[in-house]
Order: structure tokens, then C-alpha cells, then sequence
């Protein structure tokens, strides 16, 4: 499932959420599911971009931003 389905699904299952009849207990979970397949996406996303991030100082010289 790419991305664009997961952000899909969890904005069906979030209309369905506000509607009267709820979510059922699998799609509850469901939900739960592709929240966390969103959220782990976004920080590997993040984690990618800050390994190739450089500060560059008041010298001028490049540094590459530290893992913590």
C-alpha cells in the first residue's frame, strides 16, 4: 500500500468516525494501523533529511548536523 492509499484510507475511516454509526472495533484497529504506517513514514522521512543536513558556521566551514 503507497501512501497516498494509507492517507486515503485514514481519511475514509475518519469521515466514517464522525458519522452516527462509528467505526467498528476492526476498523478501529485498522485505523490505528495505518496512523502508525503515516507516522513511522513521516519521521524516517524527517530522520532522512536531517542526515543530510549541513550547518554552515561564521567561518564558513560546512558541518554536518549530529545524530543524538
Amino acid at each position: 500500500m503507497n501512501m497516498n492509499e494509507v492517507i486515503a484510507r485514514i481519511n475514509e475511516l475518519a469521515k466514517k468516525a464522525k458519522s452516527p454509526e462509528g467505526l467498528s472495533a476492526e476498523e478501529l484497529a485498522e485505523r490505528d494501523k495505518l496512523r502508525r504506517i503515516y507516522i513511522d513514514s513521516v519521521k524516517a522521512n524527517l530522520v532522512g533529511q536531517l542526515e543530510n543536513t549541513y550547518v554552515i558556521g561564521p567561518d564558513g566551514k560546512k558541518k554536518k548536523l549530529e545524530h543524538k
